[in-house]
């Protein structure tokens, strides 16, 4: 029965997370492709760096969904513990590829400023304005698109696609002030925006690579729900203290060791019936509990 709910779980789970990943696929293209046609014609560096930021969310999406694909697997003879841990290797092969999308965009930006000739610069057209407009706007809908099922589902792969996506918006901003800057008169505000873009690239990048490592270690679940976990143990009949309780974070879901101790004069039936009764309980009031370890103890009077 708890195989059965399982794969009903994984199988949703994969679902949605590649549904939610094929949209920010098929946008991105469309997005990149747009940005890097206005930066040509409209000669803005700025515009062309956004697009490259763009395109590799498309990449992003790819590697979400190969991750989510594996980690949605049931456990084998190889993996007896599952495959949970795969969506955090996603999320951190997207960190490299930002960090590598951002040095890239920052380093021909600053060969840009420190050549100098800022009136040799060309002054961006409006219309890599308007893709700049364009670009805030769908990046920021498709961040909170992407947020509200990475949240749902619980998935650090699609979290972190979520804030590439943000990541990409602010870029955006950064790419309009600059524009806008260089349209008024001062033409070296493009490629410092580009310089911008790649602190805001950098900056979601660490943040994405540290909370997928943090995953990948054996730390446990949030102290708050550590504290209802031990009070749903005890509320159960037959628990009459706790000697051991232990949770670890496998990728995203939850395992627990718990030692229980019930009345030592029960027959080894009676206190299996407990130890069921609390590992039910526990499972049922905690989605995220992958696995429960009970073992009994005899109360010490």
């Amino acid at each position: 029965m708890e195989e059965n709910k399982n794969v009903t779980v994984n199988n949703d789970f994969e679902k949605i997370a590649t549904h939610v990943s094929m949209v920010s696929i098929v946008g991105n293209l469309i997005l990149s492709a747009f940005k890097a046609m206005a930066g040509i014609i409209a000669h803005s560096g700025a515009m062309v760096s956004d697009a490259v930021h763009s395109a590799s969310d498309v990449f992003s999406s790819i590697i979400v969904i190969m991750g989510v694909k594996i980690s949605a697997k049931e456990s084998d003879a190889h993996h007896p513990y599952g495959h949970e841990r795969f969506e955090c290797v996603a999320a951190i092969v997207l960190a490299i590829i930002l960090c590598m999308t951002g040095l890239f965009i920052g380093i021909d930006a600053a060969e840009t400023i420190i050549a100098g000739n800022y009136d040799l610069l060309e002054v961006p057209g409006i219309l890599a304005l308007i893709a700049a407009i364009i670009s805030i706007i769908s990046k920021e809908a498709m961040f909170w698109y992407t947020k509200h099922y990475a949240l749902s589902l619980d998935s650090g792969a699609l979290m972190a696609d979520a804030w590439h996506h943000r990541s990409d918006a602010l870029s955006s901003v950064g790419a309009l002030i600059g524009i806008a800057g260089a349209r008024m008169g001062f033409p070296v505000l493009d490629p410092i925006a580009s310089l911008v873009i790649c602190g805001f690239i950098l900056k979601a990048a660490y943040d994405i690579f540290t909370d997928a490592i943090g995953k990948m270690v054996d730390h446990s679940c949030p102290e708050e729900m550590e504290v209802e976990m031990l009070q749903c143990a005890m509320d159960q009949e037959g628990v009459l203290s706790i000697d051991m309780f232990h949770t670890r974070m496998f990728g995203n879901k939850i395992y627990v060791d718990i030692e229980i101790c019930a009345d030592g004069s029960l027959t080894l039936t009676e206190g299996h019936v407990i130890a069921e009764r609390v590992h039910d309980a526990i499972e049922k009031n905690f989605p995220k509990v992958k696995h429960i370890m009970v073992h009994v103890h005899p109360h010490q009077r």
